[in-house]
């Protein structure tokens, strides 16, 4: 990755009559090139230092720029509001919550905090409201800092901005909001959405538009003026469905606007299952769909993943940002969790470390680190500086390779009646589930498995030993639209007992369906919880769900989701790991009376 050196000679004549042809020749052959190659490498997470030696353990919903000030070569990165560590209190032995740290780096690998932006919130800002999300961005000369106010003295939360020529600080707050509290699209305007997670781009003709939204109103879209303090309510437009993302990241690649999104629960200690995906369009308003050409408006709602859980220790990666380096590279800053140390306390504050992965794109989508995810070994730095080039090749991830069929644990249900194998947990009634024309139907039941809740009927049989692979095709007949039908789901589980298994099916959750990919351990430390999910990629009328067993290098084992609308295209989804041993394939249908679930087939395959 070495570049060649310009070499002038000085003085020298045309027609070379001392040095002669052959002599200029060897003098230039003898210069070798400059390696600009960064030597430097990193280990997640990144490492912030404050001036008393101790560290920033917790910078959530991270945004980062390379400064614009002349002479300044630095990058700056902003957390949202959160303590530092554990020592960091007050005089009652309160944790301190800092209004937007800031850090900076010559490097983008070891990082030095430099203050918050806020001593104190804008006066339009509620006192017990936090200040979160930050977007650093640099606006006509000057650098704009939008951050989210959870909650106003108007009522509701909304984005505010403030601005300052360094970026580094002193910041003036606008003194009103850039997008105010405000009803859920199509919904009762005296209800507040959640005005959270601003995201600015400017698109090729020089408008900025501005980004924001969360679960409860969704993603929205707004032109942004040209002093970048306002946006323009009339020109509002939904961008991603509600009740599935928040955190908004857009980035421009290939004549594309790829809108990046996060989803799940943020803050559920170390069964976090945070995720983030993208959906893209050639217009900054959309229509974004994800690669299998699902919009992200579908209420079977569409996005592909960019990263999730691989089973390191690094649980809940989410909330990110993009940038690229000083020799073409993309990287991306977020969010995640360490499940061996999840918490300021103990079920309280969730730390929130910051990651750095380089961000590849692998036939025009993005995937964090060519698919592998979070790193959590050495990894070469990027190139921070200009004349640099980073040290990182990418090696793209491969998909869990399926081996022979094990017929004596798979199933077509063409029969009249079950194979003696399968056993019941809790027996239906004998209306809810039997065979019906080549497939096994399930009613779904009043029912759960969920924590304390453990009444749902479980159909079981042994899974193999060692590794393999469990895949189900499944019918459920949930209405394509509609709300609300919570939680009415149906699926397959890997089920060691009602508290310790591994759950992946469609769900309905509010106005969409989507595919769950769950975990729930017994027991648990106190005050932790026991039950964790993450998401996968679009349902079908028809869904292919498939569970990848491994054991573990650590001990216990991997479960890696899996799901298809066509049984040919497959899409990975998240990695859980649990303590199973040789659990049961088990089949489930609950959540909520009247749907059915209908199971064509459930084969098991030996693992290539």
């Amino acid at each position: 990755m070495s570049q060649p050196v310009t070499v002038r000679l000085v003085g020298a004549r045309a027609s070379w009559p001392i040095l002669g042809l052959m002599g200029l020749l060897s003098a230039c052959q003898s210069v070798k090139p400059v390696d600009n190659t960064v030597k430097l490498t990193y280990h997640n997470p990144l490492t912030i230092t404050k001036p008393d030696g101790t560290r920033v353990e917790s910078c959530a919903d991270p945004s980062v720029i390379h400064s614009q000030t002349p002479g300044d070569t630095n990058w700056y990165l902003y957390c949202t509001t959160d303590p530092h560590n554990t020592q960091d209190v007050d005089a009652q032995n309160n944790l301190k919550f800092h209004l937007i740290s800031m850090a900076k780096s010559a490097d983008l690998v070891n990082w030095t905090y430099i203050g918050d932006a806020f001593a104190q919130k804008p006066d339009w800002v509620k006192d017990d409201a936090g200040l979160w999300a930050p977007d650093i961005e640099y606006v006509n000369g000057k650098y704009h800092l939008y951050f989210t106010a959870s909650d106003t003295k108007a009522g509701g939360s909304a984005i505010g901005v403030a601005t300052s020529a360094s970026p580094a600080g002193p910041w003036t707050d606008s003194g009103t909001p850039v997008v105010e509290p405000h009803g859920p699209p199509g919904g009762n305007p005296n209800d507040r959405r959640w005005v959270f997670d601003s995201d600015v781009i400017v698109d090729d003709a020089g408008r900025g538009w501005l980004y924001y939204g969360s679960y409860f109103g969704g993603i929205s879209v707004r032109r942004l003026s040209t002093d970048g303090l306002r946006t323009d309510a009339a020109t509002q437009t939904e961008v991603a469905l509600d009740n599935r993302y928040e955190g908004a990241q857009v980035v421009r690649h290939a004549g594309y606007y790829y809108l990046m999104l996060s989803a799940t629960n943020c803050c559920n200690g170390p069964v976090t299952g945070y995720s983030i995906f993208v959906g893209r369009s050639t217009s900054p308003t959309g229509p974004f769909v994800d690669r299998e050409g699902v919009s992200l408006l579908d209420p079977r709602v569409g996005g592909t993943p960019v990263i999730s859980m691989n089973g390191n220790r690094w649980v809940g990666p989410g909330h990110n940002a993009v940038l690229t380096d000083a020799g073409g590279q993309d990287w991306t800053l977020y969010h995640a969790i360490d499940a061996n140390d999840p918490y300021f306390t103990p079920g309280g504050i969730n730390k929130r470390p910051v990651l750095l992965d380089p961000l590849d794109w692998v036939d025009e989508w993005p995937s964090v680190r060519g698919g592998l995810w979070a790193s959590d070994t050495t990894m070469p730095a990027p190139a921070a500086q200009t004349g640099q080039v980073s040290a990182y090749v990418p090696i793209l991830a491969q998909a869990d390779g399926l081996g022979d069929l094990l017929g004596a644990y798979s199933d077509d249900f063409s029969g009249s009646a079950l194979d003696p194998r399968w056993s019941w947990v809790r027996p239906p009634a004998t209306a809810e589930a039997g065979m019906e024309s080549g497939v096994f139907r399930f009613a779904t039941q009043s029912a759960d498995l969920y924590v304390d809740n453990n009444s749902a009927s479980v159909l079981t049989e042994q899974a193999p030993e060692g590794d393999y692979a469990v895949e189900v095709k499944m019918h459920s007949d949930l209405p394509d639209e509609g709300c609300c039908f919570n939680y009415a789901q149906g699926g397959v589980l890997i089920y060691g007992d009602d508290d310790n298994y591994i759950k992946l099916g469609v769900v309905s959750i509010w106005n969409t369906r989507q595919i769950e990919f769950a975990k729930e351990s017994s027991p648990v430390p106190a005050l932790y919880p026991r039950y964790g999910n993450t998401v996968l990629s679009a349902p079908g009328r028809e869904t292919w769900l498939r569970i990848v067993r491994r054991a573990a290098a650590q001990g216990g084992e991997t479960y890696t989701a899996y799901s298809s609308r066509d049984g040919v295209t497959w899409t990975r989804g998240g990695t859980w790991t649990h303590t199973l041993g040789r659990a049961r394939i088990g089949l489930f249908s609950m959540g909520g009376a009247g749907f059915t679930n209908r199971f064509d087939s459930v084969r098991v395959y030996r693992l290539k």
